[in-house]
């Protein structure tokens, strides 16, 4: 089933400038990135960026790589731009690898991509099981909630569905009732290039812009987004200096022992 990869790099990032060029092992992140949508069996991974240094080191490592404009405000905008550049048919189905996760699974994407294919739907993405309570109640954990048929319902930073009469008893934001079908979104996305053509001409909903979900948009203008149910979430990203550092260990201790991370 053919599918095709974008890998969008943003330049700028509040906590981590010049995050796509971390350097992971001798490789800039962005490039670790595209290595592993490689192994997925895409026929074409694109990183998409909005400045030069990123362009150029993608393309020393033999990667393919083009520019964007930087007024994107969102990745979902960016792929709409790759779609336009490269001239990909309507059918085309592309998944967004977002370019801070060095160590996704390359099975995880094209099971992903395979998804969107099998339900005719116009988005897929992932969700986990949530058990935590803590993660429930933390609003930078994005909740769904699904239709009987897989569809996504809803996405939240607000604790859905609420569990009413359990949470409040005494001790019912401690934990989570029996049963509740919580479950963690994972931002891992197939599309099909007419959604991205589309999307791109969409104004931000009121959803969008009060839960800071770029998702909402297409919910809110009748997309079907069908979610695909993992056990378990991927292996963390990168997101803060921490996070930074505990990658560059994993790849340093890696070719200490002359793996691969």
């Amino acid at each position: 089933m053919p599918f095709k990869i974008v890998v969008p790099a943003r330049y700028a990032s509040t906590r981590l400038p010049a995050k796509p060029l971390l350097d992971l092992g001798g490789k800039p992140m962005v490039v670790r990135v595209a290595e592993r949508g490689l192994l997925s069996g895409a026929e074409e991974v694109w990183v998409a960026t909005d400045h030069a240094e990123v362009l150029a080191a993608v393309k020393q490592h033999g990667l393919s790589a083009l520019m964007t404009r930087t007024d994107h405000p969102t990745g979902t905008d960016r792929l709409a731009e790759v779609v336009e550049q490269r001239g990909w048919s309507d059918d085309t189905i592309i998944v967004n690898v977002q370019g801070d996760e060095p160590l996704i699974d390359p099975a995880l994407i094209a099971r992903t991509a395979q998804h969107l294919a099998d339900s005719g739907a116009d988005i897929a993405t992932l969700g986990c099981p949530l058990g935590d309570a803590a993660d429930f109640f933390n609003p930078n954990v994005v909740k769904l909630t699904c239709r009987e048929d897989g569809d996504a319902l809803y996405f939240s930073r607000a604790p859905i569905p609420y569990a009413r009469d359990h949470f409040s008893g005494e001790n019912g934001k401690f934990s989570l009732p029996a049963g509740l079908p919580a479950y963690r979104h994972v931002g891992l996305y197939a599309y099909r290039a007419h959604f991205l053509r589309a999307f791109a001409h969409l104004p931000p909903s009121p959803l969008e812009r009060f839960e800071a979900l770029e998702q909402l948009r297409a919910l809110s203008n009748g997309f079907r987004i069908s979610v695909m149910i993992v056990d378990h979430p991927p292996l963390p990203g990168v997101d803060t200096p921490e996070d930074a550092k505990r990658m560059q260990g994993a790849f340093s201790t890696a070719a200490d022992g002359r793996g691969e991370a």
